[in-house]
């Protein structure tokens, strides 16, 4: 039984590795090492945060003003929770948060949006990671 089309319409991660996210859309591939934020209705920006330690409220300020349904946040290459104050903005418009390993969160994100919804990955990605 098929769950799933075998291609998705929205922007999707095709691959990834330590220290990369393959990115794809319409037919593109796009190979990134930095960490990003992506999005099922085409965002996709630079996200200014080389590592976990680096992150500040700010960073999840700039994902609430995105206003998605939810927000899948790759902590690295190992699973950590960010401080519940630098959730406050999310909280306060009620958009969820998931926190994972970036690999984890890439897989989830393109379950979440094949099914249609509104999220985003927020992912750090160490580039000497690989």
């Amino acid at each position: 039984m098929k769950l799933q089309p075998d291609r998705l319409e929205v922007q999707s991660i095709l691959a990834y590795g330590d220290g990369w996210v393959g990115l794809g859309n319409n037919g593109t591939a796009e190979k990134i090492d930095y960490s990003i934020v992506i999005g099922s209705r085409g965002e996709k920006l630079a996200w200014d945060c080389p590592g976990f330690e680096d992150l500040t409220a700010a960073h999840f300020a700039l994902l609430a003003d995105m206003k998605p349904e939810l927000v899948i946040f790759g902590s690295g290459k190992r699973l950590r929770f960010p401080p519940p104050a630098f959730l406050r903005d999310l909280a306060q418009q009620q958009i969820g948060l998931e926190t994972m390993d970036t690999l984890a969160a890439c897989r989830t994100y393109n379950i979440l949006a094949g099914e249609g919804r509104h999220v985003l990955a927020a992912l750090l990605i160490d580039p000497h990671a690989a």
